[in-house]
């Protein structure tokens, strides 16, 4: 493995590192209805778990209400158990054809809450980021060992993977800060 090879990798597990972070804030509900919300809910399905969005139809027709409908009627009641013993803290209301589910103004105490679990998901992608420049930085270090590079290449290296670090940790707390603004907003 070359010196380009090993940064190219380390470029593209950050921006992994980067999605997931991405990922795990729209699973965070900021008071407003975003079917996303529902991606990682899972319904029992004639025995096998799937996802809520392969079950039925997830629309938004008002800011703060998101409605299911099933395309089966009898999918009504195990959706409704999956909701609620989701972590979302939402209450389905059933009527026999579709699931409403009401998204309540966020108090403050919430907001703070959502704010420290938001910053919780920054920081593990920051030690990701980090450990995966470690890890390029070792497979450098050895490269320089084995001889296959020398030490100006070796320096070279270590601080290109620095920049990379440094650069994506930037996008991680701009990422950061706009989930935590969205959360903030009355």
């Amino acid at each position: 493995m070359t010196i380009k090879e090993i940064l190219a990798e380390a470029k593209t597990r950050m921006d992994k590192s980067i999605n997931v972070l991405g990922n795990n804030l729209q699973a965070i509900r900021a008071g407003r209805a975003n079917p996303r919300l529902l991606d990682r809910i899972t319904v029992d399905y004639y025995g096998t778990p799937t996802p809520l969005n392969q079950i039925g139809n997830v629309s938004v027709p008002e800011a703060r209400m998101m409605v299911i409908k099933p395309w089966e009627k009898n999918m009504l009641k195990a959706i409704e158990k999956a909701i609620q013993t989701s972590e979302l803290g939402l209450n389905p209301n059933n009527d026999g054809e579709v699931i409403r589910l009401i998204f309540p103004e966020l108090n403050a105490e919430r907001r703070k809450d959502l704010t420290k679990q938001v910053k919780k998901y920054g920081e593990e992608a920051k030690v990701a980021v980090r450990a995966i420049r470690r890890d390029a930085i070792e497979q450098v270090k050895k490269l320089k060992k084995d001889s296959l590079c020398t030490e100006d290449e070796q320096h070279k290296a270590e601080e290109d993977a620095q920049k990379l670090t440094d650069k994506a940790i930037k996008e991680i707390d701009n990422v950061q800060a706009a989930k935590e603004k969205e959360i903030m907003e009355v």
